[in-house]
């Protein structure tokens, strides 16, 4: 008798169908599984044969064949345990399988048939939905993530005796409701930190502001202590809030790499990462021999930092210059090809000089001659061609620190990033894929960055006089755009090209002579 189980293959962010067929045949012994599964499905035999033993069932013991189609995917993973263990019973003649080909059924099974979570339950459900299956079935910790998607009939199980009994009697089972959009509004704003904890640091303020508006990069250069990596964890209370489609999109990607807590539902704000140093290539853009999303793609719709920047590892840093570019990376492998969203705002923090005091106010440099430049050299150009602000972090004074003036809060500072982002979204509106300042391209620069006499011979001057490089050109029209826009001013003006420039530190050819 054969028996049709559907389960699904999470590739990249998207699920496919998995149809699981199951013969058991009245002559022979042996147990198989085909349809290139890997060894975490060859060896739930085991598994299902202790979890059927422990319901009081009998494992067949005449010839099994367990076929997982399409047969050119591979099956990785034990979340196949739990409709293969239905399949059994099933075609066994102990259960009726009819109402088996209306869901889709996943799940890891411990020997006692108590059901573990699994990876991907949103993508999972969504093309539950799409292929047009009345109903998922997955653990009881997925369940609120895979109810986030409407139109389906979702049930969170934790044992593969309440399954069984769901199909012999379809009312046994409560089904899972998650209202999407109230615990979207709910959580959106719900921050732990605010940019008021931050005395002092106008500057630096003002610049996290900028990158904010227009989707910059920036690179903060400064002593240690002076409040880099406090500043850079505030910079997601000012972006503007999640949209529901980027919510789910983020969602998706933390599912697929197994990040979401338990019983979590959306994720309603902008993720924020902060990989230690020493991360591998593969870790931090992605990969591994079944592909999973790295912390750039974990970083998508949010910010990426990187603190200590000249300790990473060259490699790893410089496979992220395409993604940087592109806004996605693509993971190639001999059978498959898989494609992870990483548009991210990139956050890099570092020390001036290997002593950390180059460039302060009251403490000598320690660093032996061309020591300064030796250690920015660990960082590549083109990479550094990619920060549109270099922003210098001073020490904050006892006075700042001391003083009962309350800064401005991330409240206020959003408000002025989402009107921008308003009038770029206007702006750039019939350019597909370009929603922000820092994603124009040469032929959008001379169109939108327009200068007067007056702003062109500025731009000229300072070229010339601080010896900027090249490079700097377009990220200087880029900034001036954003700030600008952060002004309401339908044109760049000569005040916007001067603040720009003062962002271009590590472009002036005395740094670091």
């Amino acid at each position: 008798m054969i028996v049709k189980t559907f389960g699904s293959a999470v590739q990249g962010v998207a699920a496919i169908t998995i149809t699981i067929e199951v013969n058991v045949f009245p002559r022979g012994t042996r147990f198989f599984i085909v349809g290139l599964p890997d060894n975490a499905v060859k060896e739930s035999e085991k598994r299902i044969e202790s979890a059927i033993v422990s319901l009081g069932y009998r494992f067949p013991r005449f010839r099994t064949v367990v076929n997982m189609a399409p047969a050119d995917i591979r099956k990785a993973g034990s979340a196949y345990d739990l409709p293969i263990t239905l399949g059994i019973i099933a075609a066994s003649g102990q259960m009726p399988g009819e109402m088996l080909s209306q869901y889709t059924i996943m799940g890891e099974l411990s020997l006692d048939g108590t059901i573990q979570p699994v990876k991907g339950a949103l993508p999972i459900a969504i093309q539950a939905r799409r292929e047009g299956f009345k109903g998922l079935i997955v653990p009881l910790q997925n369940a609120r993530e895979a109810a986030m998607v409407n139109e389906l009939e979702v049930y969170g199980v934790s044992h593969i005796r309440e399954v069984i009994g769901f199909l012999q009697n379809p009312g046994s089972l409560q089904q899972v409701h998650v209202d999407t959009r109230q615990e979207f509004m709910m959580a959106q704003r719900d921050f732990d930190v605010d940019f008021s904890d931050v005395k002092g640091q106008y500057t630096v303020k003002r610049a996290m502001e900028i990158a904010a508006a227009g989707g910059h990069n920036a690179l903060m250069i400064g002593p240690p202590g002076a409040g880099k990596t406090m500043l850079a964890k505030r910079l997601a209370t000012i972006l503007p809030p999640l949209s529901l489609h980027e919510a789910l999109e983020t969602t998706k990607i933390h599912s697929v790499a197994g990040k979401l807590p338990e019983h979590a539902s959306l994720i309603a704000r902008r993720p924020f990462r902060d990989p230690h140093h020493t991360i591998s290539d593969t870790a931090l853009v992605g990969g591994g021999s079944i592909p999973q999303p790295g912390e750039i793609s974990l970083a998508h719709n949010g910010v990426l930092f990187l603190d200590e920047l000249p300790e990473f590892k060259r490699k790893a840093l410089e496979v992220m210059r395409q993604p940087i570019e592109e806004r996605k990376v693509t993971i190639s492998r001999a059978r498959i090809a898989v494609e992870f969203p990483a548009s991210f705002t990139l956050i890099a923090a570092m020390n001036p000089c290997p002593c950390g005091f180059y460039n302060h106010p009251s403490r000598e440099c320690s660093c032996a001659p061309g020591m300064v430049q030796k250690y920015l050299n660990r960082v590549s150009g083109p990479l550094l061609d990619r920060i549109d602000l270099h922003v210098q972090v001073t020490p904050v004074s006892f006075t700042a620190l001391h003083s009962q003036e309350q800064p401005e809060s991330s409240d206020v500072v959003r408000q002025r990033v989402m009107r921008a982002r308003e009038i770029q979204a206007q702006r750039f509106a019939v350019y597909e894929g370009i929603y922000c300042n820092a994603q124009m391209n040469s032929k959008l620069l001379k169109q939108m960055c327009r200068l007067d006499n007056q702003c062109g011979t500025l731009l000229k001057n300072a070229i010339s006089k601080l010896k900027l490089s090249a490079r700097a050109y377009d990220r200087i029209l880029k900034v001036s755009r954003t700030i600008a826009d952060l002004e309401g001013s339908e044109h760049i003006q000569q005040e916007n090209i001067a603040e720009a420039i003062q962002f271009r530190s590590l472009d002036r050819e005395s740094w670091g002579r």
